[in-house]
């Protein structure tokens, strides 16, 4: 189809807008685009929250809470179906390839976990597989936000630091990615616990988030940060990952590191994103907003209530994994909120048998844009 296509003129003037047509044509294409100059870190990236915990065939989830990097994602939205009790797919479209991570939180005000069952590419697009169960380990519907990135290569912004590692129980590396070029690795300890180290990102003292997300097809498995040791050469990062009954678990994780930047890897655009680490305290440099506002820590913990000036900007996203020794699992009460501008995250943490406690944790909100 040729659009606004003139019939042939021997007119000089229409000769010569022709050619200066071209010109621009030719200029244009030589020249990235506006809000994509600083797009190589993440390549292909999406984010959906499913609003719907029993979902019709096809469910197109809330289109204020999800975006992604391919081709209008407004009108060729996320979709997902059902396959069983608490098993779903998230049909991501156009960004399907090789390699990255995904992420998954529940969104539920009872205790839940969600866990990824895997991803892959499915034509053009990419499909992630997300399991919810309920304490027991039992099956169950539920809603949650999930997040699929990858990246290559050097960033376009020297901003803050990102990386990612995809691992399998035994410690091996599946997938990685480190924005100084550097190569991330894990060693396996005991049962259900290895050490990632991620060379050269960040600071020597604590500054950044983490997230982590259990993968496994078979059984219900929760992972967590046990641990956070920065150092002056990079960050040493704990996994710890326990089954149903509480007993530590030799699960596949994925765990994502950002300093500076979005959960998802890019540092500006986005230009409105934060996080926050709760440990008792909160660490200076592990609470970060965008726009320069200062988060702050509210709530009795069922929920705790996270509130971020400024950055409210839908379409957008948020995940939270639970900080510390032991098998407690956290996730999001509710969808976020955003009040004046303002995002508010209510953070839910659980103990052994769904009991809520008043736990360390990690969250990170991004907008799109």
């Amino acid at each position: 189809m040729h659009a606004r296509t003139a019939a042939p003129s021997n007119r000089p003037v229409r000769a010569v807008l022709l050619i200066m047509g071209m010109l621009a044509a030719l200029l244009a294409a030589a020249l990235p685009a506006a809000g994509t100059a600083q797009a190589a870190v993440p390549d292909r990236w999406g984010f959906a929250y499913l609003d719907n915990a029993t979902p019709p065939p096809g469910y197109v989830p809330d289109p204020s809470r999800q975006w992604g990097s391919w081709v209008s994602p407004s009108a060729n939205p996320v979709r997902v179906d059902q396959l069983g009790l608490g098993s779903y797919v998230v049909h991501f479209p156009q960004i399907g390839g090789p390699g990255g991570i995904a992420h998954v939180t529940a969104v539920n005000s009872a205790a839940h976990w969600c866990q990824l069952a895997g991803w892959q590419p499915a034509g053009s697009g990419e499909d992630v597989y997300v399991n919810c169960y309920l304490p027991s380990g039992a099956p169950d519907n539920s809603t949650f936000t999930v997040l699929y990135t990858s990246s290559s290569g050097a960033p376009a912004t020297p901003t803050g630091s990102y990386g990612y590692v995809y691992s399998d129980s035994s410690g091996t590396v599946l997938t990685q990615y480190n924005s100084t070029g550097a190569v991330n690795t894990v060693s396996k300890g005991s049962t259900g616990i290895w050490k990632a180290w991620l060379p050269g990102l960040g600071l020597s003292g604590y500054a950044g988030n983490l997230q982590v997300t259990a993968v496994d097809a078979q059984q219900g498995a929760h992972c967590k940060v046990s641990d956070w040791a920065p150092g002056s050469t990079g960050q040493t990062v704990v996994v710890a990952c326990y089954d149903a009954s509480n007993a530590p678990y030799d699960a596949k994780w994925t765990l994502s590191y950002s300093y500076l930047r979005a959960v998802h890897g890019p540092a500006f655009p986005p230009r409105s994103f934060g996080y926050l680490w709760y440990n008792g305290s909160l660490p200076p440099l592990t609470n970060y907003n965008s726009h320069g506002a200062t988060n702050t820590l509210g709530g009795s913990g069922a929920p705790f209530v996270v509130t971020m000036p400024s950055v409210a900007v839908p379409s957008d996203t948020a995940q939270t994994t639970a900080y510390g020794s032991g098998p407690g699992y956290c996730g999001l009460y509710a969808p976020w909120a955003r009040p004046g501008g303002a995002v508010q995250l209510y953070v839910n943490c659980f103990g052994p048998g769904g009991t809520p406690v008043k736990a360390p944790f990690f969250t990170a909100y991004t907008s799109a844009f």
